[in-house]
């Protein structure tokens, strides 16, 4: 009996030896962090602050808690301080800087070093995977380099028959509002987008536009709201506290359903691919005749430097990312042109005159010819996406210390660009509130900083799909514009602008159609 009431006697030594070093380990993590949170504040003290911020909470006391009334607030932060190069915001315990002139941009977007994404977008992970949005390091490099032919012009012209269908599928929706009252266009032209992101990423057509209905459609809106949502929510942050609500439940139940839907259509076309080189077709990535190039026939053959494949699950992040990038930014720029075009009908007209040179009275289908004669069109979307970015602010966590406009900024601090903000100094865009596409005459941004303008960000992470977002706009403006005169029925002040991961009007884009020529049925 006594070597047992030993051997319990160890035991017990051993596990309160334990739990002591578990409490010495967690007090030591968290001196650790107290510390590096205190050489933060202090190294951080110089940088300009808008309000005055208490430890640990930081600003939390003085910002707005709705998405709609922060984003404003931010906005009219960067007005109210323009004269300075950047400001400080302590959110909680994470610091945060915000950028808005070209110089400070710059700085950040230039570096091969500070290309971590912000700590936010680890909520888009579970769906995305480490893609090209969410991804960093090597393996955002590798990813990079592997992926940029597949958005070459001459692959994307493949893409231009499913923007022109699209696009006319579009159009007759749109035919039962003319000469009608106002209506919201922005849904319509989203689910247009979402038609042509889903066929030319994956080449399935899932009739969004026909069939608004679809499962698929639903839980890509849903799942969009729900990573919004989470962002906004720090008591959603923590995954197994997520699952405890409703939320979090049908979060879990969206993601199965959607890349369910994804490893499908991969299988799918793997199969395909493989059944047509057995049957004796060219190898690589060409369909058969009746099936039109994808996105993700490229991914299926594309190799890096050591010939090695992407695995399925690699294909099916970029797929996702596609799918999640591609579309509501798209719409969003394209419902934003409608609403300026309606809203400065002398801009319309140059428009309007400009089609009539390229197309005449026809209504065929757009060329990649017909696209590069549209130069004042592009100025259009240019202007738009100067005062109406689709991607409002984004932001950097820094991967070392940095020095911003004579400021040492300390690693770990989220650096947020906020081109709404930067795309309206004055010093670059005169009169910045009013639309104005002649600024992008090639005589007038002759000179103009390289920084001052940047919707589709800048440097190494630039957007790999702007060639594509571009192609897509001006596809669907100049079909819709080619059939309807646009009226718009809201001021600015009307819009209620929300700025979460994409420019939204919470109140809609509302528009009244005209038939373009009087004599058309």
């Amino acid at each position: 009996m006594i070597w047992l009431w030993l051997v319990q006697r160890l035991l017990f030594l051993g596990a309160a030896s334990a739990v002591s070093l578990a409490g010495a380990t967690l007090l030591l993590n968290i001196l650790q962090m107290v510390a590096s949170y205190a050489r933060k504040w202090q190294q951080m003290r110089p940088i300009p602050s808008v309000a005055r911020a208490y430890p640990l909470v930081g600003h939390a006391l003085s910002l707005k808690p709705n998405s709609t009334e922060f984003f404003q607030q931010l906005i009219q932060y960067t007005e109210e301080y323009r004269y300075l190069p950047l400001i400080k915001l302590w959110i909680g315990p994470v610091p945060m800087v915000t950028l808005y002139k070209a110089e400070t941009v710059e700085k950040i977007l230039t570096s091969s070093k500070q290309i971590d994404k912000s700590s936010m977008y680890k909520f888009l992970e579970p769906w995305l995977g480490l893609g090209l949005l969410t991804s960093t390091g090597s393996k955002w490099r590798s990813r990079r380099k592997m992926l940029t032919p597949t958005f070459h012009f001459t692959i994307l012209d493949d893409f231009l028959d499913v923007m022109n269908e699209q696009a006319n599928i579009l159009v007759k929706k749109l035919e039962s509002h003319v000469n009608q009252d106002a209506f919201n266009c922005f849904f319509y032209v989203t689910l247009c987008a979402l038609d042509i992101i889903c066929e030319t990423a994956m080449g399935k057509n899932i009739g969004a536009q026909s069939n608004n209905d679809s499962e698929y459609v639903r839980t890509v809106y849903r799942m969009s709201d729900m990573i919004h949502r989470r962002m906004k929510m720090p008591w959603f942050w923590l995954d197994l506290w997520y699952l405890m609500f409703k939320e979090g439940r049908e979060h879990k139940r969206g993601l199965k359903r959607l890349h369910t839907f994804t490893n499908s259509v991969i299988a799918e076309r793997a199969n395909e691919m493989k059944a047509e080189d057995c049957s004796g077709a060219d190898r690589g990535p060409v369909p058969s005749k009746n099936k039109r190039k994808a996105f993700l026939d490229l991914l299926l053959s594309v190799t890096d430097e050591e010939e090695n494949r992407l695995s399925p699950e690699d294909i099916r992040e970029e797929v996702d990312t596609f799918m999640f990038e591609g579309h509501d930014t798209t719409a969003a720029a394209i419902n934003w042109s409608l609403y300026l075009l309606g809203s400065y009908p002398e801009v319309q007209k140059k428009v309007d005159n400009e089609l009539d040179e390229v197309f005449g009275k026809s209504h065929r289908p757009a060329t990649l010819e017909d696209l590069k004669k549209l130069k004042y069109l592009d100025c259009v979307i240019k202007e738009t996406l100067r005062l109406f970015p689709s991607v409002p602010l984004f932001a950097r966590s820094l991967s070392e210390d940095c020095e911003v406009a004579g400021y040492r900024v300390s690693k770990g601090t989220e650096a947020v660009i906020i081109p709404y903000a930067l795309h309206r100094d004055p010093r670059y865009f005169p009169d910045p509130e009013e639309f104005q596409p002649e600024r992008f005459f090639p005589e007038n941004a002759q000179g103009r900083h390289p920084y001052a303008y940047v919707p589709f960000s800048a440097g190494p992470r630039n957007c790999i799909g702007q060639k594509f977002a571009v192609m897509e706009e001006k596809t669907i403006l100049a079909c819709v514009l080619r059939h309807f005169w646009v009226e718009s029925k809201q001021k600015r002040e009307e819009l209620a602008l929300s700025g979460d991961l994409i420019l939204r009007p919470n109140n809609g884009i509302w528009i009244k159609l005209k038939r373009r020529h009087a004599n058309e049925s």
